[in-house]
């Protein structure tokens, strides 16, 4: 049996490098393409959302910078500096920028992949736009995920794409000051059910070595078929030095944005497990990006966002007690019932008590969730913005 205060020294200066970043996205009414149901406590306008976010980094003490999408929470022509000025006021920085080059009439036959030269363009164009903001902001990563494919076979030519792909993201990297690292996203379907032009880490990892040496691939949890060894993909993409960042949540069949580990622990703690392997073999801590994308459809935002650090903590800690020396040791001798072992029992091991300790030695709440309860913000900024959005309408979905 594992005693977890006799790991405190190497867990918690771990922990203290642990960030999390929050997605703005997640603090807003958000549903499926059926209709969404909305929340008296969502926040309506990126003030709102950076204050949720603040509130959450108050209480956590390791969720520091908030994703935010260019088209959602910029306005045209606004001075990025103005959101970066909302943000320091409560508490966190602009962290990753995510461009839109989805939602617009011109993208219907891709963004990047379109055959039209002049709408290639326009995405370019927008793309570069948005690491103009992230240099106004301080931003260290352009987040960039495709919704471009297509649906029949004979649509389009696939190879052609690969290549108009390359040429933007190629393009977009020498734009980039050195100190950002391009996140090249990838999933398998939807909203393209034939041919996904980025559909998988081995196309990610082609495009970002195409794109040059600050592009990496951001691994998104529910961006899989069924069955799909995640962790191995990870420790594939650490050897190569081309894992960038992850965006977490979980998921019972496809992209269902469930709050992270409510359906799937321990693959989690297995991926995580295979970070600390990978600094158990190099000694060094990889630079990962770290973030969530959820949407929180039915529980409430702010107290999903708190049980989604919560728990990825609980799992990173986790990994973090596996005894290393003694696995390597049960694999040299094929010792399969003992190799499992060490990793379960590392994994059934209840570590709240220890990232309490965690908490109150940085005079944060033991338990940040009855912390949050207990704070009546969520109430308070229901009955605000109930008031401020008393015309939100039905949530049909046409």
């Amino acid at each position: 049996m594992i005693k977890v205060t006799d790991r405190s020294d190497i867990v918690y200066p771990l922990l203290d490098a642990f960030k999390i970043e929050l997605p703005s996205w997640g603090f807003a009414d958000t549903g499926t393409r059926f209709g969404k149901f909305f929340q008296d406590a969502a926040a309506g306008d990126i003030d709102e959302k950076l204050a949720d976010a603040g509130h959450v980094h108050k209480l956590m003490g390791s969720c520091p910078t908030v994703a935010v999408h260019v088209l959602w929470d910029f306005k045209k022509n606004q001075d990025p500096g103005e959101v970066a000025a909302l943000a320091a006021r409560h508490g966190v920085a602009i962290g990753s920028i995510n461009p839109n080059v989805f939602q617009n009439q011109e993208y219907k036959w891709g963004s990047i992949t379109n055959r039209s030269e002049s709408i290639r363009a326009a995405a370019a164009e927008h793309l570069h736009d948005s690491v103009k903001i992230g240099r106004a902001v301080g931003s260290q990563y352009l987040s960039l995920w495709f919704a471009d494919g297509i649906n029949y076979p004979g649509q389009s030519d696939i190879i052609a794409r690969k290549h108009w792909a390359s040429e933007v993201l190629k393009q977009i990297h020498g734009q980039m000051p050195h100190d950002m690292t391009m996140l090249v996203e990838y999933k398998p379907f939807e909203p393209a059910f034939y041919a996904t032009d980025i559909a998988d880490w081995g196309m990610a990892a082609h495009f970002a070595r195409a794109a040059g040496p600050r592009a990496k691939v951001l691994v998104d949890t529910g961006h899989h078929y069924q069955s799909t060894n995640i962790e191995q993909i990870v420790a594939w993409l650490l050897d190569e030095n081309l894992l960038g960042g992850f965006h977490f949540n979980d998921r019972k069949y496809a992209d269902d944005d469930l709050t992270m580990g409510s359906i799937d622990p321990y693959q989690i703690f297995r991926i995580f497990h295979e970070i600390e392997n990978h600094r158990f073999r190099t000694g060094e801590l990889p630079p990962i990006a770290y973030m969530v994308d959820q949407s929180h459809n039915l529980k409430p935002k702010i107290e999903a966002m708190i049980q989604t650090v919560d728990i990825a903590q609980q799992l990173y800690m986790k990994a973090c007690l596996v005894d290393r020396k003694a696995l390597a040791a049960s694999q040299a001798r094929e010792d399969l019932v003992q190799s499992e072992n060490i990793l379960r029992e590392a994994f059934f091991t209840d570590v709240r008590p220890l990232l309490a300790d965690w908490r109150k030695a940085r005079h944060l709440p033991a338990d940040p969730l009855e912390a949050h309860r207990r704070s009546g913000y969520e109430a308070k900024v229901a009955a605000e913005r109930r008031k401020k959005y008393s015309s939100k309408g039905g949530g049909g979905y046409a």
